[in-house]
C-alpha cells in the first residue's frame, strides 16, 4: 500500500562519508521512504542529509531541503544535489522550527548537537501538545545509549518517553513510521 503526501524528516550529523555505515544507513532510510509514497525533508546538506535525499532520490521520491541563509555564511555550501524542492530560511532558528513543524514524522539518525536539538524540540513539542502526535524514531546505538542514561521517571513520564520510538535499523525505523501513520488513517 502506498501513502500520499506525508512528509518526513530526517535528522541526523553532516559529517558522514559515502560509504560509512551511517552514511548507508540513512541512505536506506531515504530510499524506504520514498518507495512507500513519502516526501523526505532533510536540512538539506551532507552527510546524513545527503544520503537521505540521495537515497530517496534512487526511489524515485521528492525530496525537500531546509536550508539556512545564516549556515551558509559560517559554512558556505549548497543545498546536497539531490534536494528537489529547497526552502531557505535566514536563521537557524527558523530552519530549525521548518523541519519540526512541518512534518509527518521525524527519524533521528546519528548526530551531535544539532540533531539532539531537533529531537528533543519536537519531542517537547509533542509532549506539551504544540504539536499532534507524530512518529518520532531515533535510529542506531547512540541514540539508545542517549535516551537510556537521559531517562528518569522521575522527570520524564512513562507515557512521555514512549512518545520516542528507539530502533536498530533503517528498516526498523521505517517501518515504525509507516506502522504509525497506518494506524492514523485506520482510525480516521
Amino acid at each position: 500500500m502506498t501513502l500520499k503526501k506525508k512528509v518526513v524528516s530526517v535528522f541526523g550529523s553532516s559529517a558522514p562519508q559515502p560509504g560509512s555505515a551511517d552514511y548507508e544507513a540513512a541512505r536506506m532510510v531515504g530510499r524506504l521512504l520514498a518507495r512507500a509514497g513519502c516526501i523526505v525533508q532533510t536540512g538539506g546538506y551532507s552527510g546524513v542529509m545527503a544520503a537521505a535525499s540521495q537515497g530517496a532520490a534512487e526511489a524515485g521520491g521528492h525530496i525537500i531541503g531546509i536550508t539556512s541563509a545564516q549556515i551558509e555564511q559560517f559554512r558556505p555550501a549548497p543545498p546536497n544535489e539531490w534536494v528537489k524542492e529547497e526552502i531557505k530560511h535566514q536563521t537557524l532558528r527558523e530552519r530549525l522550527l521548518h523541519l519540526v513543524e512541518n512534518c509527518d514524522g521525524v527519524i533521528v539518525m546519528s548526530g551531535g548537537i544539532g540533531t539532539l536539538s531537533e529531537l528533543s524540540l519536537v519531542w517537547s513539542f509533542v509532549q506539551t501538545g504544540e504539536r499532534p502526535p507524530l512518529p518520532i524514531v531515533t535510529v542506531g546505538g547512540l541514540w539508545q545509549r542517549t535516551l537510556a542514561a537521559f531517562i528518569d521517571p522521575t522527570y520524564i513520564k512513562p507515557a512521555h518517553q514512549e512518545l520516542v520510538i528507539v530502533t536498530r535499523t533503517a528498516q526498523e525505523a521505517v517501518d515504525a513510521v509507516l506502522a504509525h501513520f497506518n494506524k492514523e488513517r485506520e482510525e480516521s
